[in-house]
């Protein structure tokens, strides 16, 4: 009760006028689908709006809260591809970019890599591994090219020849990699986007094909991350911290008391004890 009492009072809603980019995600603080969607300000990493749930109706309230002004000063938004928070974002700030993050692509891609690397072990191109090999293989075409050791590049590159359509899919991945890794000039991320979606659909293997149609529906997103290098990384933090924070408290039975913690921590309040001078 306290604790609440005092977040209400430091408080200060002087705190949003100076948003121009938000990062936005959800968080599951108790079991069965109790969740609070965060909305992060990428200028200072702090914590400036949490709304119970993870619905539409819970980043549009957050919209609908806040004065034409202040809308009028979001550039852009970072989220994972989450309709509900899209809704939202084009619905009450359609002049905003909405930003995909990276990572979240980078899964989709590893997963179909994944999928693929699962077929080479059946099927007249079989590829003959010990369990040991396959592990570690599994991992190797998931590390980045410049990051592998000699043991598991030579792994990477044993399964590449025994298998074309594994080798295929690695470079693919690599591909997309790279579209994240550098900085590119006006201009070329979106050729070199554009690249990689056709190459996806017409590499015949039937994980990439479909992620290649995927990723062309949220071409405009995937795009503006990149060329904007806003990712979700600042909200995947404060999940991290606020899972700390439930944990220290041995969880909390609601959302209030989670939600003023969260402020307390994470808000960029400036906390003056009366023992202090």
């Amino acid at each position: 009760a306290i604790i609440n009492r005092g977040v209400a009072e430091l408080l200060d809603k002087r705190r949003l006028q100076t948003l121009y980019r938000i990062g936005v995600d959800e968080i599951c603080y108790r079991h069965p689908h109790r969740y609070l969607t965060i909305i992060g300000d990428h200028a200072t990493g702090t914590v400036v709006n949490i709304r119970p749930g993870r619905s539409e109706q819970s980043l549009t309230d957050f919209y609908t809260a806040q004065p034409d002004s202040m809308l009028k000063q979001i550039q852009a938004v970072s989220m994972d591809v989450s309709k509900p928070y899209i809704g939202a974002t084009r619905s009450k700030v359609p002049e905003a970019i909405i930003c995909f993050d990276g990572f979240h692509i980078m899964r989709w891609i590893n997963r179909a890599l994944d999928a693929v690397f699962s077929e080479a072990a059946a099927g007249p191109d079989k590829v003959h591994m010990s369990s040991a090999q396959w592990r570690t293989t599994r991992w190797a075409l998931r590390t980045g090219e410049n990051r592998l050791t000699d043991t598991k590049r030579e792994l990477v590159n044993q399964i590449a020849k025994q298998n074309r359509r594994v080798g295929r899919a690695w470079a693919l991945k690599e591909q997309a990699r790279d579209l994240y890794r550098y900085d590119h000039q006006p201009g070329v991320a979106r050729a070199l986007l554009k690249a990689w979606i056709t190459a996806a659909k017409r590499c015949r293997i039937p994980a990439f094909v479909a992620l290649g149609k995927r990723l062309a529906v949220y071409f405009d997103g995937i795009l503006a991350a990149i060329e904007l290098g806003i990712s979700n990384a600042l909200a995947e933090s404060i999940n991290a911290k606020i899972r700390l924070i439930n944990a220290r408290g041995y969880g909390h039975h609601t959302a209030e008391t989670l939600t003023s913690m969260i402020y307390l921590c994470l808000g960029g309040l400036q906390v003056k004890l009366p023992t202090r001078t």
